[in-house]
């Protein structure tokens, strides 16, 4: 009886070697992954951080509608012929990053406090996205001809292009803008970085010339 199950073990045996084999290689597989592309405890916080950036590369972080109100006025017939129009002209601006220009030197990474300061590139106004198909006219004169209408909402594009511009220069637009391009950026490092091994970094963003405190 023993030399019988000795026997039999010795059958069973080269059967279970394929998948003894099948499963070694699935948890080198694994292991060879996890080294790859899991969280390391040994990951370069600014190369991560670098590596978003790339990804997102031009970020538009805030848009604002405007709606310049402007008027012009045309003369005709030396003088005879006059006639004034009012506009109001929505439009819109966005205010972006440009992330390309990060580098290391964009960036700080204190270890033992776990934290990364970032200092961003100043924001990019886009020219007025000017709505003239939603445009409200206003005209006064006696006799305004097509020639005349023509120049005056020509002059009124014009202006309401330049008030816009002035407009989104506002420094509590700005404000609304910075504001939200460090709120994006932290969003975009924060899960990096928690990838990389680094679960309880914090991310301080500013921009040039501004103090760290209080954000």
């Amino acid at each position: 009886m023993a030399d019988g199950e000795l026997k039999l073990s010795e059958r069973t045996l080269p059967s279970r070697v394929p998948l003894l084999i099948v499963a070694v290689n699935a948890l080198l597989a694994i292991y060879l992954l996890w080294r790859a592309f899991g969280p390391s405890p040994y990951g370069d916080p600014l190369a991560t951080s670098l590596t978003a950036f790339e990804k997102a590369n031009r970020l538009t972080v805030f848009s604002a509608q405007l709606a310049p109100v402007v008027a012009s006025d045309d003369e005709r017939l030396m003088g005879l012929l006059t006639s004034r129009q009012i506009a109001v002209i929505p439009a819109r601006v966005d205010y972006t990053l440009d992330l390309s220009k990060m580098t290391r030197a964009s960036m700080a990474w204190d270890e033992e406090a776990q934290r990364l300061t970032v200092t961003l590139p100043p924001l990019t106004v886009s020219r007025p996205n000017l709505d003239e198909g939603r445009a409200q006219y206003l005209r006064e004169g006696v006799w305004i001809t097509r020639t005349a209408q023509d120049d005056l909402t020509r002059a009124n594009t014009k202006l309401a292009e330049q008030q816009a511009v002035e407009q989104a220069a506002n420094p509590v637009l700005m404000n609304l803008a910075r504001a939200a391009a460090k709120d994006a950026v932290r969003q975009n490092l924060s899960a990096p970085l928690q990838v990389s091994g680094h679960p309880a970094a914090t991310v301080v963003v500013r921009f040039a010339g501004e103090q760290t405190a209080g954000q």
